[in-house]
């Protein structure tokens, strides 16, 4: 026994020797190891263990766990056996490591869900037919720049919208009961634990270094989607295999069966334990909550889980990347401009945060078509729509507070122009 030997350490550890000193020790066999505290520098540890004929040394690190790169381990047996599983395999099949991404098997086992080629070559028919057309009018003697205001904002409305982008995969690092191969390049995921990631959304097990190859396709699975609120909005459609999320459609079929006319509708806060209630109601039972008259006779419940669920997207319904040209289209003073950057600027949404926002604001439209009842102009509906649906991306308080003014405008401005827009 080695006197003041750390409480985390056991027998492995051997004090202050200098790293000769451990050489020789550990000379007699291959996988032998031991720890020993360093000359230069009291209080720090080295892991010295003996492989392919010679000592390596590991600063080694404990924080409950120990450690000496990502991977954290109960006990310094686990590290070192995982240790001498990965340095005999990187020293074994370096090359063959090297070549597992080239040819993956991936497209071949059933993950890969779209084929991006066909989205691609409709969006160039139409982009051709576009300019085509442009050619033609060029020919007659009609530039772009003449084209009247009516006939610019049918041209907005008649623009096909392209998907921008897939599901993205949410990998997590995974430790692996009992033999596992990697979902990508079908080779064996070594190591004691952590030995590659999976995806949290859709269950897609992978080499760490595969899951950077691995395309945008991700299809989530409910059985892997535990909740309602607060789950990624794109993921929770794909998991249910429905254009908007039910939670939207359920509370706006309620809305308008039996509130269009009560005053002050989204602007009159319901009680929040109630609230709560239908927030816990659609994350339990999902498309089943009950939120009827029966359940909820105040239809400012309804309203405010709405709300709710908007202000709890981990991703706004106007995502952060669009975030910008929402708000500079909210800048522009001339009506035509206004509106077509507005267009571009719907184009940056994901396909289900644009579907989302398209419904969401033809709800809107006809609430405010019952402004006389329920007092709520678009005007009204934007100071409370918002900052719900968008949040700045700026981290300055004083840029996001600066911009409050034009997330109403956007959502007013969105509202009016609803049947023109979408």
């Amino acid at each position: 026994m080695v006197e003041n030997r750390p409480k985390y350490y056991g027998r492995e550890f051997h004090g202050m020797i200098s790293r000769e000193a451990a050489d020789q020790l550990l000379s007699v066999a291959e996988g032998s190891y031991l720890i020993r505290e360093s000359q230069r520098q009291p209080g720090t540890y080295t892991l010295a263990l003996r492989f392919g004929s010679q000592t390596r040394n590991f600063r080694l690190y404990y924080d409950g766990k120990h450690f000496v790169g990502e991977k954290r381990f109960e006990s310094i047996h686990d590290l070192v056996t995982d240790g001498l599983i990965t340095l005999y395999i990187e020293t074994k099949a370096a090359e063959y490591i090297a070549k597992m991404t080239i040819n993956p098997i991936y497209e071949h086992i059933g993950y890969t869900t779209l084929n991006r080629e066909p989205a691609y070559k409709k969006h160039m028919a139409v982009l051709k037919e576009t300019h085509d057309e442009r050619d033609a009018a060029g020919q007659d003697g009609v530039s772009e720049k003449r084209l009247t205001s009516l006939v610019r904002r049918a041209t907005l409305k008649e623009n096909e919208q392209i998907p921008k982008y897939e599901k993205v995969h949410n990998f997590k690092v995974h430790t692996f009961r009992g033999p596992h191969w990697c979902e990508y390049c079908a080779n064996f995921m070594w190591g004691l634990i952590a030995q590659g990631v999976k995806c949290a959304d859709c269950g897609l097990n992978v080499h760490k270094q595969c899951s950077k190859m691995v395309p945008n396709d991700c299809k989530p699975d409910l059985k892997h989607v535990k909740k309602v609120y607060s789950c990624d909005l794109t993921t929770l459609v794909k998991a249910h295999i429905t254009k908007r999320p039910m939670v939207v459609d359920m509370c706006i079929r309620e809305i308008e069966s039996r509130g269009l006319n009560s005053e002050g509708l989204y602007r009159v806060s319901g009680f929040s334990d109630l609230i709560e209630d239908v927030k816990m109601a659609f994350d339990r039972d999902g498309e089943k909550a009950d939120i009827s008259v029966n359940m909820y006779e105040d239809i400012n419940i309804i309203t405010g889980a709405l709300k709710l669920y908007f202000r709890d997207l981990p991703i706004p319904l106007i995502t952060y990347d669009a975030y910008p040209k929402f708000i500079e289209s909210a800048k522009i003073m001339d009506p035509d401009e206004q509106l077509e950057t507005l267009h571009e600027a719907l184009k940056l949404l994901p396909p289900a945060h644009c579907e989302t926002l398209r419904y969401l604001m033809a709800h809107l439209k006809r609430v405010t078509l019952h402004e006389k009842e329920n007092l709520m102009s678009a005007e009204n509906l934007g100071i409370v729509f918002g900052p719900t649906l968008m949040r700045s991306p700026e981290l300055d308080a004083m840029a996001a507070l600066n911009d409050i003014r034009y997330q109403r405008l956007v959502v007013e401005l969105l509202i009016k122009n609803e049947d023109i827009l979408f």
